[in-house]
């Protein structure tokens, strides 16, 4: 059993696919942890602003089979499977974190270096799991967010 986070993002209807996303999370993984939503500008190209947030969950599954869920929610939910990586999203759902485990292969990467490169994932993140340390670096959250604000 592993305590996963992992990142959600919309920028196509996103109230709608922000809403059903966390609907399906909660079928697939059951009770959710939720940070608030945050809007935030499209990074990498010009697109309607994103809705962000970090949700928390447990589960028995491998972290790749997380992974692989995942993606199969995304589809679900209209992502095509032949997306670009800085284009518009109907549901983007990226594993962050699983336990402390530190993952680097072919198809995953964990922890995701989206939790440092982004405050728009670092800030959900740290407001679920404040004190939290990162498997890599070994600081909070809360402490790696008050260096990136300052």
């Amino acid at each position: 059993m592993a305590y996963c986070y992992i990142s959600v993002g919309s920028n196509i209807d996103k109230e709608k696919n922000v809403a059903a996303g966390l609907c399906s999370l909660r079928e697939m993984f059951g009770e959710l942890r939720v940070s608030p939503i945050y809007t935030t500008a499209a990074v990498g190209f010009d697109g309607d602003d994103f809705y962000n947030l970090v949700v928390g969950f447990e589960s028995e599954l491998s972290a790749h089979a997380v992974f692989h869920t995942l993606r199969e929610l995304e589809f679900t939910h209209g992502r095509s499977a032949n997306s670009q990586k800085f284009s518009p999203r109907s549901l983007d759902l990226d594993l962050l974190l699983y336990g402390d485990a530190i993952i680097d292969d072919d198809l995953l990467t964990v922890p995701r270096a989206d939790i440092e490169l982004y405050i728009f994932v670092l800030q959900p993140l740290a407001d679920i799991a404040p004190d939290l340390l990162h498997p890599v670096f070994q600081k909070s959250y809360r402490n790696m967010l008050a260096a990136q604000q300052d």
